[in-house]
């Protein structure tokens, strides 16, 4: 059988940090080459990856099974569509698309054209939130906190809800179990229109859900703590793992050959994909799962355009 070939679209600065270092480690796939709008700037990033840089979208989805996708947000409908239609296969950088129509049509034109579409919500192949989920047994609560040190604004609120909020209503939701109902919650923006603080709260069957993020709160903090039975485990920053039970407090040390980017799921993401591809199933994050938070994030922001 044929390696797989695969493709990668746009080239910025999400791309070089965290999807082309895993990705250009190539095990039982080989990468076709690369397509960004910028070929410039894109040239230089090729040639030290050695993949070759395609004058056009059309021309590398012709070589590819499947591609990548790491361009700007209001970019991702067309040119997902498009890889859709040439009959290749698609992982995408969260969110799936800048508007939640633009979202559902494309989870609908996968469908038709039996191609799989994964969202690539990172954090749900962070070995740390793995290892949590795994472990929560008759969960009580849960709450996630993603802080930003300073960065309100230039964006308006909805950017910032589907750009980043989107990612801390994800992981809860995924970690508690799935779906999950708005009980209440809190948006503040500054005077022109920028997030400053959000906080809601969720409920589904037994289980309370919190989820908070602060953009000036003097610090880039990220935490889980689970409440269950018998137990309370805390994750921080995806790497320090800690669960008490029976009165004692245990912590896990993070391996030192693990890679950052590993801890952060990027390299889980790409082999779950690359897998379901090569065995014909569906990813994680596709159909309901990859627009779940999105609904939720858009709710949020319609209900507090009317307020």
């Amino acid at each position: 059988m044929a390696e797989l070939q695969v493709g990668i679209v746009g080239l910025g600065s999400i791309a070089q940090k965290a999807w082309l270092p895993v990705v250009s480690r190539t095990d039982n796939w080989q990468i076709a080459g690369a397509f960004s709008p910028n070929q410039q700037k894109a040239r230089a990033v090729c040639d030290s990856y050695r993949i070759p840089l395609f004058p056009s979208l059309a021309q590398l989805a012709a070589v590819s099974d499947a591609v990548f996708v790491h361009t700007t947000t209001e970019s991702h409908f067309s040119i997902v569509k498009s890889l859709l239609l040439a009959g290749v296969d698609v992982c995408v950088d969260k969110p799936l698309a800048a508007k939640l129509s633009e979202a559902e049509q494309l989870v609908e034109l996968a469908h038709k054209r039996g191609r799989k579409l994964m969202v690539a919500f990172n954090r749900r192949f962070a070995p740390r939130y793995l290892q949590l989920k795994a472990g929560l047994v008759q969960l009580a609560s849960l709450r996630m906190d993603k802080h930003r040190c300073d960065s309100v604004g230039p964006q308006d609120l909805f950017f910032t809800l589907l750009d980043d909020y989107l990612h801390v209503v994800d992981t809860a939701l995924w970690l508690s179990g799935g779906q999950a109902r708005l009980q209440s919650g809190a948006l503040l923006t500054s005077d022109a229109g920028e997030m400053l603080y959000a906080e809601h709260h969720f409920s589904h069957a037994n289980i309370q859900m919190t989820t908070s993020m602060h953009r000036r709160a003097g610090t880039q903090r990220e935490t889980v703590m689970a409440v269950a039975d018998g137990a309370v485990w805390q994750v921080n920053d995806m790497r320090d793992f800690q669960w008490e039970t029976a009165g004692q407090v245990i912590s896990s040390p993070v391996p030192g050959w693990q890679s950052t980017l590993e801890q952060r799921g990027f390299v889980g993401a790409v082999r779950h994909f690359i897998d379901c591809v090569q065995n014909q199933t569906m990813p994680q994050t596709s159909g309901e799962q990859a627009l779940m938070a999105q609904r939720i994030v858009e709710k949020l922001w319609r209900d507090s355009d009317q307020e």
